[in-house]
C-alpha cells in the first residue's frame, strides 16, 4: 500500500473522531461550544485546534487535530527510533484533554497518532491511548474506565495497561499521574489494516469510557477546600505535561503553534510548598490510587 493510501483514511478518521468527541463533550457540558481554528500548515499540512473554555461543567477542553508534512522528524519522535531521523515524514494525530470544573469529576487525556516515514523503505507506525486522572477517586468509575479499555483492546489490554502505568509516571514525584488506562507505541501488529482497526476501536470507545463518568460527577456538591485540592493536583498534571510528555516536546520541536501545543494545560492550578494532606482525609487517600494496580482483578474479579 502506498504512503498516501495509508495517510488519507487515517487523517479522515481522526477528523471525524474529533467532531464526534467535540459533540459529545458539548452535550455533556450543556452550555459552552468549541472554538475551532482551521489552519493551513507548511508543505500542505493542516491543523484544527478546537478548544472549549469556561463551560458550565467543563472548565477547559482541547481536542486537537494535526496533519504534519516535513523533511525530518523532531528529536522527540526519533529518540526511540534513531534510524528514522533525517527522513521525510507525514504525521496525523488527534490529541485531547478535558479539565472538568467539579473536583469530583476526573481529568482525562487521549491521543492517537500515525507516522509515515519515507526512508530507504517506507516505515509507519501507530501510537496512542487514553488515561484517567481523578482527584477524588470512585471505584465504580475506575471499574467502568478499565472495563471499557479492556473491551476495546482485548488480548492486548494487560500489556497496554502496564505500558500506560509506566509512561504516565511522574518520576520526580514517585507517583502515577492517575489510575491509568492504555498506552501503545510503534504499533503495527498484524499489518496496516489490522492496526488501523485496533486504533479505531480505541478511539471509538473514548466517549463511552469517559462521558458517563463526567455525567455522574459533574453536579456533585463540593467545598472550597476540595476545589483547592483539585488545583494543587492540577499542578502535578501540568508538571507531567511540561517535564515528561513526549507529545508536548514533539509539538514544540516541530514548530507548531504554541497556543495549540500548550492547550492541554489546565486553566488554573496551584503549587503549595511542601503540601501534605491531613491523614485520614479523602485527599490523603488519593496516594493509594497513584500506583500501578490491577484494577480489574481488584474490582471486577477478572
Amino acid at each position: 500500500m502506498a504512503g498516501s493510501e495509508m495517510v488519507e483514511p487515517v487523517r479522515q478518521y481522526f477528523l471525524d473522531l474529533q467532531a464526534s468527541i467535540c459533540d459529545a463533550l458539548e452535550k455533556s457540558d450543556g452550555a459552552a461550544s468549541f472554538r475551532r481554528d482551521p489552519l493551513e500548515m507548511p508543505n500542505g499540512g493542516f491543523s484544527q485546534p478546537s478548544v472549549l473554555a469556561e463551560g458550565k461543567h467543563i472548565e477547559k477542553a482541547a481536542v486537537q487535530f494535526s496533519h504534519s508534512i516535513g523533511d525530518s522528524l523532531p528529536p522527540a519522535a526519533t529518540e526511540r527510533n534513531p534510524h528514522l531521523a533525517g527522513h521525510r515524514f507525514q504525521a496525523a494525530a488527534i490529541s485531547l484533554i478535558v479539565h472538568p470544573r467539579n473536583p469530583h469529576a476526573p481529568t482525562t487525556h487521549m491521543n492517537l497518532r500515525f507516522f509515515l516515514v519515507e526512508a530507504d523503505s517506507p516505515d509507519w507506525y501507530f501510537g496512542g491511548g487514553y488515561d484517567l486522572t481523578p482527584f477524588y477517586p470512585y471505584e465504580e468509575d475506575i471499574l467502568h474506565w478499565h472495563r471499557t479499555a479492556a473491551d476495546a483492546c482485548g488480548e492486548h489490554y494487560a500489556a497496554l495497561k502496564s505500558a500506560c502505568d509506566e509512561y504516565f509516571f511522574l518520576t520526580h514525584r514517585g507517583e502515577c499521574r492517575g489510575i491509568g488506562g492504555v498506552f501503545f507505541d510503534d504499533w503495527k501488529t498484524g499489518g496496516f489494516d489490522t492496526s488501523f482497526d485496533f486504533v479505531r476501536r480505541v478511539g471509538d470507545t473514548f466517549t463511552d469510557a469517559y462521558v458517563p463518568i463526567l455525567d455522574r460527577r459533574k453536579e456533585a456538591p463540593y467545598s472550597e477546600s476540595e476545589r483547592e485540592f483539585q488545583l494543587i493536583r492540577r499542578g502535578r498534571y501540568a508538571e507531567f505535561n511540561l517535564v515528561i510528555d513526549r507529545g508536548t516536546k514533539y509539538g514544540l520541536q516541530s514548530g507548531r503553534r504554541v497556543e495549540a501545543v500548550l492547550a492541554s494545560l489546565p486553566p488554573l492550578a496551584r503549587w503549595v510548598y511542601d503540601y501534605q494532606p491531613e491523614p485520614g482525609t479523602r485527599e490523603a487517600e488519593l496516594s493509594a490510587y497513584l500506583e500501578p494496580r490491577d484494577w480489574l482483578a481488584e474490582l471486577d474479579g477478572r
